[in-house]
């Protein structure tokens, strides 16, 4: 009986496994929602990622992967009890399976209440990937925000977890108009990212501005995380 429940078990296993759809990345966006972020700037985020995914040189870096296909989630964090499910997981391929999740995207209703736990964040993209349906050859969390991480459980705990996993977390800072600095103690927001946000193979930050609009930022940062690496051929910024 008991060798007939361990092969039961173990044949459970393996067929989740072979369920699992294979995919070159996964990709959570962890976008700040927040009281920082009002509803102009909240639709300005998710129509620069939206138009970043379904542009021609996202989609040809997703058909230059090995497999061909990334799956891609979306959720905005605010405080610590505070992380919504924005996008549930979509497979993106084509054209055509990028504009419904984009299309998803820039419809749904805002969630996301209270201030800055990026660690909260973290832990909660962390799930999603964990949870889900696929099978990555990367796990990338990919958080964007106007500051630092201000509530939650410690930012180098959740951080350092997800490391652990096999995660790499990028970030994309985005610098409020007039150059306030956006990090604590007057740090500049993007090295207080790299130097507590950021982590894993080919861990980046990218940075949004007056001269850099998030548009432009988000599709230089997605492309570079579906290539895997800083691409040999970079778009033109338009």
């Amino acid at each position: 009986m008991r060798l007939a429940v361990t092969s039961l078990l173990a044949l459970g296993l393996l067929t989740g496994a072979l369920r699992a759809e294979p995919v070159d990345l996964e990709l959570v966006f962890a976008a700040d929602g927040s009281g920082s972020i009002d509803n102009d700037e909240l639709r300005l985020q998710r129509q620069g990622w939206a138009d970043a995914l379904t542009s021609k040189d996202v989609l040809d870096g997703i058909r230059n992967g090995p497999i061909g296909a990334i799956a891609v989630a979306f959720m905005e964090w605010g405080g610590p009890s505070s992380q919504v499910l924005v996008v549930d997981w979509h497979v993106i391929r084509d054209a055509a399976s990028a504009k419904v999740f984009a299309e998803k995207l820039v419809s749904a209703p805002r969630g996301a209440t209270g201030y800055n736990s990026i660690s909260n964040a973290i832990d909660f993209s962390v799930r999603l990937v964990e949870d889900n349906a696929h099978e990555g050859t990367r796990k990338v969390i990919d958080v964007s925000g106007d500051g630092p991480n201000m509530n939650g459980r410690p930012l180098a705990a959740a951080r350092a977890e997800a490391l652990a996993k096999g995660f790499t977390i990028n970030a994309l800072s985005i610098r409020r108009p007039g150059g306030r600095p956006g990090g604590p103690g007057g740090m500049a927001l993007e090295d207080y990212y790299a130097q507590n946000v950021i982590g894993g193979p080919g861990a980046f930050v990218e940075i949004a501005d007056e001269m850099r609009p998030f548009a432009v930022a988000a599709r230089r940062k997605l492309l570079t995380e579906v290539a895997g690496h800083e691409p040999r051929v970079r778009f033109t910024e338009r």
